[in-house]
């Protein structure tokens, strides 16, 4: 099997950017479909219709939803085409980032990827995460490729309410060890190929850059402030977690996201969350050096991510419930197949429990 890296055709990340959409969005087509939220269609539409001028594209929007089901990928696919729209645009978060790429590749179109905030690591990836209606992981859609821009305009991103920033640290805190995981297995990552030296080392960088400048970047969002720090932990959660997963490939961490949903508690907190939690149960399903573990923890708890069932809003814990998030996670198809030993359901309810234990440990501890 080749070597596989998978990346957007131009990653864009600076201040005031999104006034630029129209510029970019002209080297694809003339009339462009906007999928965004209600509260993001005020934010964002005074600053691209400011430097729309003199592009020669057109702008329309459409509201999204809420869920990225095929349900409404569908309704919004008979929207741009009824519209007569000849490229697609995601504004805003990660499911409406993954419903606009399921859209332009169901309809053959050019997709730009502008996010808002900086809390899952979807934009640049050639996948979407497909759920029901009701919120429940579904499935994996694989894309024959990344999006053709992703432009990330920071000064919109920094004002973003902090728990954004931080749930995306969360989703990127796993590329490393999903990465490391599967490269020890010889996984496949989500390009269809093995990891690259330059994955491996991007996915690496993701994890230093969290660690080096994760509470400083925290910290200055609270006051809505785009520091140093701010910058690159949104490459880190954007880009570098963006090639570092795909290319790198998806291992526990995220299976045990995809467990959790079937809680409906669990549905309140953002995805880079759960993951966060699921690179805890990971590292304990691997065994990991215990100084590994402590410094997740330590990181987590510094900048308000979770370590325990409790703060996965999960107050009372039933075994059974927690068994069927083990049975989800490790079923057939889903990426704890590509630990480097054999992963049972079992050993996921274990996992999960201990990974709590620890949460509380530290929590009581100070840690």
């Amino acid at each position: 099997m080749a070597q596989i890296i998978g990346s957007p055709g131009r990653y864009i990340q600076g201040k005031g950017e999104l006034n630029n959409l129209c510029k970019y969005a002209a080297s694809y087509g003339s009339r462009l479909f906007i999928l965004t939220s209600p509260s993001g269609k005020k934010r964002v539409e005074p600053s691209i219709q400011a430097g729309k001028e003199g592009t020669g594209v057109e702008t329309v929007y459409e509201v999204f939803n809420g869920e990225c089901s095929m349900n409404e990928i569908n309704r919004v696919m008979k929207a741009a085409e009824g519209a007569g729209c000849d490229m697609i645009a995601g504004v805003g978060g990660g499911k409406i980032h993954d419903t606009a790429k399921a859209v332009a590749h169901y309809m053959g179109k050019p997709v730009i990827i502008v996010p808002t905030i900086a809390s899952t690591d979807a934009p640049c990836s050639a996948l979407s995460v497909i759920y029901t209606d009701e919120g429940v992981f579904e499935k994996y859609l694989f894309l024959p490729a990344s999006p053709n821009v992703v432009l990330v305009d920071t000064e919109v991103v920094s004002k973003a309410p902090a728990r954004l920033l931080v749930a995306g640290m969360g989703d990127a805190l796993a590329t490393y060890f999903e990465a490391r995981a599967c490269m020890q297995s010889s996984a496949a990552n989500c390009v269809g190929g093995k990891s690259t030296l330059a994955a491996m080392a991007l996915a690496r960088l993701c994890y230093e850059t969290l660690l080096e400048n994760g509470v400083s970047a925290a910290l200055a969002v609270t006051e809505n402030v785009c520091t140093k720090a701010v910058e690159h932990v949104i490459e880190a959660n954007t880009y570098l977690s963006g090639i570092g997963f795909e290319s790198g490939g998806l291992a526990g961490a995220h299976a045990v996201h995809n467990g959790l949903t079937v809680i409906e508690e669990t549905h309140a907190l953002y995805h880079g969350e759960k993951v966060a939690f699921g690179t805890l149960v990971q590292l304990v399903l691997e065994n990991a050096d215990s100084e590994e573990i402590e410094t997740v923890v330590d990181f987590c708890s510094a900048v308000g991510l979770p370590t325990t069932l409790s703060q996965l809003g999960i107050k009372e814990v039933k075994p059974d419930q927690i068994m069927e998030v083990a049975k989800l996670a490790a079923a057939e198809g889903d990426t704890l197949g590509n630990m480097p030993f054999e992963v049972t359901p079992e050993d996921v309810y274990a996992a999960i429990m201990a990974a709590d234990a620890i949460g509380r440990h530290y929590a009581e501890e100070g840690v």
